[in-house]
């Protein structure tokens, strides 16, 4: 093309489409991702039958995501096995005190993985995917204390707004506790705490986990393979503290059905997955397949588990789904930022975030 020629209408129209068409893929997969876990999880955890151990699933994802983090560190050595060993003896053995930062968000993560069990086996998965948004609250008040972040009004109407959402939801449900409890061995308020400290565990180690890695030089993948190596060990510990007789008994993987092992793919890779579609969606595109993900989980639980949506449950999802809306959309007098290329060592993108260790 010649200096100072101007494009033709179909060569910049191209870029568009093939944009919009990556816009529209990232909310399809964020939504499915976002929604799927959460259904899958509450499928097989009230199926009839022998139930696994949510604590052996936990280390069954933890050492998923660290093989494929490994795999992954060797594809950009090119295959050289010992130029890779080099490489992570330097950052994790040789850097050892670097590699201890990441012993306080792994075992949060561990935490908050292990939580999600309990919290979806007690709760309907629409109640929980509604709940759950509390880590939006919780994540932004951490950043304000921890990273010293502002709030636009906004913003912090929209916190006000999911509060309020996510109480009245907790109103609607408390009604049916009693039915729930007595048609099932599930417990509504042992679900209800669950999830509460999950999403406070969430927004404290994703804050930190932020912290840590814009101290840092370190390739965020190796930080991904230092939170494994500590995930895997401390869902071990709690796998022996809490079943370590059952699993003693009756093997790690008792209770294993191909719908477990397909909740365990989907909680190891589909996290790394959203990374990978992540950058082509802005704030406000991941506010919409928030709330997309919450009417799925809202449709297909009134199909699957007859859950029974009323004018109250309406209205506090509703509520939930306008305040991440709003609390996704750029500041006043800020244009929205455009993803960031991904960088050569990087260029897949990591799982620092809460959908790879938890969602």
């Amino acid at each position: 093309m010649a200096v100072g020629s101007v494009p033709a209408d179909g060569a910049g129209r191209r870029p568009n489409e093939a944009n919009r068409k990556l816009k529209y893929i990232s909310l399809a997969v964020l939504v499915v991702q976002n929604a799927s876990l959460i259904l899958s999880i509450r499928y097989v955890r009230t199926l009839p039958g022998d139930r696994f151990f949510a604590t052996s699933a936990v280390v069954m994802a933890e050492v998923l995501k660290l093989i494929t983090c490994l795999l992954i560190i060797l594809v950009q050595k090119r295959g050289n096995l010992k130029e890779m060993a080099l490489f992570l003896y330097d950052s994790i053995v040789v850097q050892y005190a670097d590699t201890l930062k990441l012993a306080v968000p792994s075992l949060i993560y561990t935490l908050q993985n292990n939580l999600q069990y309990v919290a979806i086996s007690n709760l309907p998965a629409a109640t929980f995917q509604v709940t759950y948004q509390l880590k939006i609250l919780t994540t932004a008040l951490f950043s304000v204390l921890m990273l010293r972040k502002t709030l636009s009004k906004l913003q912090w109407l929209s916190l006000l707004l999911l509060f309020l959402g996510v109480a009245i939801v907790q109103v609607q449900q408390e009604g049916k506790k009693e039915s729930i409890s007595e048609s099932s061995d599930q417990n509504y308020t042992v679900g209800l705490v669950a999830v509460v400290v999950s999403c406070l565990s969430s927004g404290f180690a994703g804050v930190y986990f932020e912290k840590i890695l814009k101290g840092s030089a370190a390739s965020v993948w190796v930080r991904n393979v230092q939170l494994g190596i500590f995930g895997t060990a401390l869902g071990l510990l709690g796998m022996w503290w809490k079943n370590g007789e059952e699993v003693a008994e009756h093997g790690f993987l008792f209770g294993y059905t191909p719908a477990v092992y397909s909740v365990i793919l989907n909680q190891a890779f589909g996290g790394l997955l959203v990374a990978l579609v992540v950058k082509y969606a802005d704030n406000i595109l991941k506010g919409f397949a928030t709330s997309f993900s919450i009417i799925v989980s809202t449709v297909t639980s009134i199909y699957l588990f007859a859950f029974r949506v009323d004018l109250l449950f309406s209205a506090g999802a509703a509520l939930v789904m306008g305040a991440v809306y709003m609390y996704s959309l750029p500041k006043a007098g800020t244009p929205a930022a455009p993803p960031p290329p991904p960088s050569k060592e990087d260029s897949l993108i990591p799982k620092g975030s809460d959908k790879e260790k938890g969602s």
